[in-house]
Formats: C-alpha cells, sequence, structure tokens
C-alpha cells in the first residue's frame, strides 16, 4: 500500500491470490510464530511475489528444513519456474537445481568456477572441482617430490583418509598397493627427475575409487618398464589400469587406476 500506491482492498485481494498460489489461504489469520519452517519460507516467497520484482533471488530456500517441508518449498518454486518467472537460487539440493534450472553456475571460492546447462554441469562436467563437487567425492592428494619422500608417513596419511571415510578395508589395501607399487616400484626412475602428485578420489554411492598419478617429462609407460613383476601384481589387483601420454600438458604422463569394492 505505502510503496506500489495500491488501495486496503486491491492488497488484500493481490495478497490473498498469493497466498492461495503458494498453498497458505487456509492461514491467513495466523501469526509468524504459529507457522513452521516451510510454511514460512511459502508466505515469504507470497510476499515477495507482492511486489512484482523482474527478478527473484533465493538464498538457500530449503536450508534447515526438514524433508517433507523441503518438498513444500520446492513444489512453489517449481510452480514460479513454470510460470516463466526468472529467478537467481543459490542452493546445495543438486537434485532440484537440475530439475528447476535451465542454467546452472558452479560457484568456488567466490568466483564461477564453471557454467553451463544442467546436463553439461550435472552429467558431464568439464573442470576437475566441478566433477568433484557433483559426484561427491572424497579426495586425498599426495605430492611425491624425491626419492626421499617420507613414503611411510604417506602411508598413515592414506590409512587416516580411508578411516574418516569408511572406506572397506579390502579398497584400502588395494589403494595403498596402487600408490606402493607405482610410485615406489614402477615410477622409482623417474620419481628421480620429475615429481609425482597423486589423486585419491572415492565415490561412496557408486562404490568406486580411483587413483590418478601424474608426472611430467619425457614419455614413460610403467608397463614398458623394467618391474614386470611389480606391473603384473598391480594389474591382478585392480579392475582397470590406463596410461595416456598428453605431450601438450605440464604433466603428460597419467596412469589411472579403477578401484571397486
Amino acid at each position: 500500500m505505502d510503496i506500489l500506491k495500491k488501495s486496503r482492498e486491491e492488497a488484500y485481494e493481490t495478497g490473498m491470490a498469493l497466498l492461495r498460489r503458494v498453498g497458505m489461504a487456509d492461514r491467513e489469520m495466523q501469526y509468524p510464530d504459529q507457522l513452521s519452517g516451510g510454511q514460512k519460507q511459502r508466505v515469504a516467497i507470497a510476499r515477495t511475489l507482492a511486489m512484482d520484482p523482474d527478478v527473484i533471488l533465493l538464498d538457500e530456500p530449503t536450508s534447515a528444513l526438514d524433508p517433507a517441508m523441503v518438498e513444500e518449498v520446492e513444489a512453489v518454486i517449481r510452480d514460479l519456474a513454470k510460470s516463466g518467472k526468472t529467478m537467481l537460487i543459490v542452493t546445495h539440493e543438486m537434485k532440484f537445481a537440475r530439475a528447476i534450472c535451465n542454467r546452472v553456475f558452479y560457484m568456488d571460492q567466490g568466483l564461477i568456477y564453471e557454467d553451463g546447462t544442467p546436463e553439461q554441469i550435472f552429467d558431464h562436467p568439464q573442470k576437475e572441482r566441478t566433477r568433484r563437487f557433483i559426484r561427491r567425492l572424497k579426495v586425498l592428494e599426495l605430492n611425491v617430490d624425491s626419492p626421499d619422500y617420507d613414503f611411510l608417513g604417506a602411508g598413515a596419511q592414506i590409512d587416516r583418509y580411508c578411516q574418516s571415510n569408511d572406506i572397506p578395508p579390502r579398497t584400502k589395501y588395494r589403494i595403498r598397493l596402487a600408490f606402493e607399487e607405482l610410485v615406489q616400484q614402477l615410477l622409482r626412475q623417474v620419481l628421480a627427475e620429475e615429481p609425482i602428485r597423486v589423486v585419491v578420489e572415492y565415490a561412496a554411492a557408486e562404490a568406486r575409487t580411483t587413483v590418478t598419478v601424474r608426472y611430467g617429462g619425457r614419455r614413460f609407460d610403467p608397463a614398458e618398464g623394467e618391474n614386470e613383476l611389480a606391473y603384473r601384481v598391480l594389474k591382478a589387483s585392480v579392475e582397470e589400469l590406463t596410461y595416456e601420454y598428453v605431450p601438450d600438458e605440464e604433466e603428460s604422463n597419467i596412469i589411472r587406476v579403477d578401484i571397486k569394492e
């Protein structure tokens, strides 16, 4: 009434229409402390719509709500999206974001790290941190920088990583085996010249672990090295072992080991 200069009757009719739109018309005479969290969120959306904005900004609209209330609020927002209302939504609800949005921005350290359609971001992310976030990967990174590297300490780090992420003992054994056979045995001569980066990624939902080993310098495929026994032991204990040489990259040698529970 004060800002949009509407009459009391027009403001009441608009308010009731919006309460009906968000499924709250039967609560018109209740005070905020008589409403649940989900009901308050729906009333807040109705209040925003009353001002007829060009864009609605929603910051974690389903945070701190129980699952039933989350569904209530998401249903209202889906209805708004279908009506063509422009919304900018900050959320950690991945299924919700995928279902409702036509463009997704993945933010990292205060910047737009990657953006695209929901299909691009959720099914085919192009960047490493996006992929880790979408797949909810638990990551351990080890940088082996010299032959004098503390391998015992690295083993302890792997044990702590596996324990904190509830990784099964059998999988932990294979992660340690991949690290020891690759870095300490097969890549020993590489380590004398180039640092080696080891990244362990565990996806609990898929019961799968990937160990990626990267290093620069000349092409060196461990399958073609002198330690045939170590290579055979490693390959027999994992699901898949691949090697790739990408000369244009700084870490031009890439080994990937797939471990499945």
